[in-house]
């Protein structure tokens, strides 16, 4: 977990007593105060893959576009086409800087046909809601950071249906991934949403900072027949690795396009008027990669950890992004940029295991060369 932290107190998320009592043990992120792990961060990840986890993500950015100009506002702010959502369903797109650059990777909810709700990544939301507001002048559309607004709770894992379906007030069965309702939990109004960062089935519950507590205690109650436990940062990072999901800072930042991290699809170059660095973006999909995201597992027990190097026939030939041990996986696992003119990238991508023996590569890890092997992202997949 690379994101910077701005500078200045930490904020505190409205759950902060509650973790105080759960005996969490506390990390400044991203400018808040927030917990890292309860107990164990490895049975907090096995939690969520097998049975629940729930998180609090008070820390994510809020940001409301009001307006009937909203949706042409958004369409020309970020790469996406927001105004092609039908009210209740979200999109994952990106704001990027005139030269491509990626400023943040959001999720964008279309709320009603003139409200849609931004969700930044904590270190970001200042200057997502900074460029929002400069890019929506001449637009009919308000801009309005609404982060204090709002606690973000999360019910992860195969168990989050059974868990909300007898304390919610509507059928979770019609509720599509990437949908929101507004719907009352546990006795509180929420918006309600099939989204999540750790590649299992879950919702994200947006509620008013006073509800916060008495929504995540009346949760626990639920769902204690069905395993939920409370899971930290710690926990959702080696999640969304193991999902091959990309970290603001770590495969997302100023200095690559969304084509650089294999993520060009988020990117309408066909939707109808310009857009803020539609011209750049447009050159670059016609190129060749520049480099290759890709996952690597590293044969012994060290772990590669974020600017480590990846040799080639011990040769620098790119850089970690992420890296952490895998519970699911029993390995240790990294995402990295690779050149890809490395010779034989192509093929060694195409095999593990035992056939990959032969191939030259590994990660510099304190001066030592581990051998690994390229896998196809992402390491895990939820059955369906």
């Amino acid at each position: 977990m690379t994101q910077s932290e701005p500078a200045g107190p930490p904020r505190r998320s409205p759950l902060l007593p509650v973790h105080q009592r759960l005996g969490a043990t506390l990390t400044e992120f991203a400018g808040w105060q927030m917990p890292l792990r309860y107990e164990s961060e490895t049975a907090e990840h096995r939690a969520v893959r097998t049975a629940a986890g729930m998180f609090d993500l008070s820390h994510m950015g809020e940001i409301a576009v009001t307006g009937a100009g909203a949706g042409a506002a958004l369409d020309y702010a970020l790469v996406g086409q927001p105004s092609a959502l039908a009210p209740g369903r979200a999109r994952y797109t990106m704001i990027c800087a005139a030269d491509g650059g990626v400023l943040d990777d959001l999720i964008v909810y279309r709320l009603s046909d003139a409200e849609f709700l931004v969700v930044a990544n904590a270190a970001n939301t200042a200057v997502v809601s900074r460029e929002l507001s400069g890019r929506s002048a001449g637009f009919d559309a308000g801009v309005t950071d609404q982060t204090a607004d709002y606690a973000l709770i999360a019910v992860q894992g195969p168990n989050a249906a059974a868990i909300l379906a007898p304390v919610t007030d509507i059928d979770l069965a019609g509720v599509k991934y990437y949908a929101s309702h507004d719907a009352v939990v546990c006795g509180r109004p929420v918006l309600l949403a099939r989204t999540g960062y750790t590649g299992e089935d879950g919702f994200e519950m947006f509620c008013r900072p006073e509800d916060a507590e008495p929504l995540w205690t009346a949760l626990t109650a639920a769902g204690a027949e069905h395993g939920l436990i409370p899971a930290g940062l710690a926990a959702r990072d080696t999640l969304r690795l193991e999902a091959g999901m990309p970290l603001y800072g770590n495969e997302l930042g100023p200095d690559m396009t969304p084509f650089d991290a294999g993520l060009g699809r988020v990117v309408k170059l066909d939707k109808p008027g310009d857009f803020v660095g539609r011209a750049a973006l447009a050159q670059r999909a016609g190129q060749p990669p520049r480099r290759v995201l890709t996952g690597l597992t590293v044969r012994g027990r060290r772990v590669p950890r974020h600017g480590y190097s990846v040799l080639w026939d011990g040769q620098a030939r790119g850089a970690v992004t992420s890296g952490a041990p895998s519970p699911t996986l029993g390995v240790p696992i990294a995402m990295a940029y690779l050149d890809p003119e490395v010779p034989g990238l192509a093929e060694a991508q195409a095999v593990t295991g035992a056939d990959a023996q032969d191939t030259c590569l590994s990660i510099d890890i304190r001066g030592r060369g581990e051998p690994a092997d390229l896998v196809t992202l992402p390491f895990y997949s939820r059955k369906r």
